[in-house]
């Protein structure tokens, strides 16, 4: 077989490096009446360590949804940050549930409101074993509980992963000076 025929060699697989989470574009969000504060005033523009911190923190989530005739619907859920989402769960036939299907644009935010994050984002629902295996951990080092991942049965317990598009926060104690948006789409 001539050189021109033979079969070239296969070049080595190269291992897949993680990908490493981008930092947020950080702005000042724009709140005509309020007397913010240029980005570089006051606190400046928070980290986006500072909100993880808070979102990691946080006992309790209000989980804010659209019915199907536009109304506003409000509830309160135990969740998790993953790291790239705000994980919870619900069932299946809930009202929330029932909205999200419907319209998966949700805000979600902290209950604490002097040092708020405000999540908004789409809902995805969770249903790979090994993401579910995930929030399971994250729930039961969280809250001291001892779910097993089967609680998540999608046909009962839908498990719903919230990617932030955009999220607010500000400090309490700097309240024109600390507004920050942070926006995930480019």
């Amino acid at each position: 077989m001539s050189a021109a025929g033979a079969a070239a060699e296969p070049e080595p697989i190269q291992p897949v490096q993680p990908v490493q989470p981008v930092e947020p574009k950080a702005e000042r969000p724009y709140m005509p009446g309020y007397g913010i504060q240029g980005p570089h005033e006051g606190s400046g523009l928070l980290p986006w360590s500072w909100a993880v911190e808070r979102l990691r923190a946080a006992r309790n989530f209000w989980v804010c949804t659209v019915r199907p005739d536009g109304r506003p619907h409000a509830m309160p859920v135990w969740g998790a940050w993953s790291g790239e989402a705000l994980l919870f769960s619900s069932a299946v036939p809930s009202r929330k549930m029932v909205n999200l299907r419907g319209n998966p644009q949700v805000v979600v935010t902290t209950e604490e409101a002097e040092n708020p994050v405000v999540i908004e984002g789409r809902a995805e629902i969770v249903t790979e074993q090994r993401e579910l295996q995930r929030f399971i951990d994250l729930v039961n080092s969280k809250y001291a509980t001892r779910y097993r991942v089967d609680f998540l049965d999608p046909e009962v317990n839908a498990t719903v992963a919230v990617r932030p598009q955009s999220v607010f926060g500000l400090r309490q104690g700097d309240f024109t000076g600390s507004p920050t948006r942070w926006s995930f789409v480019t």
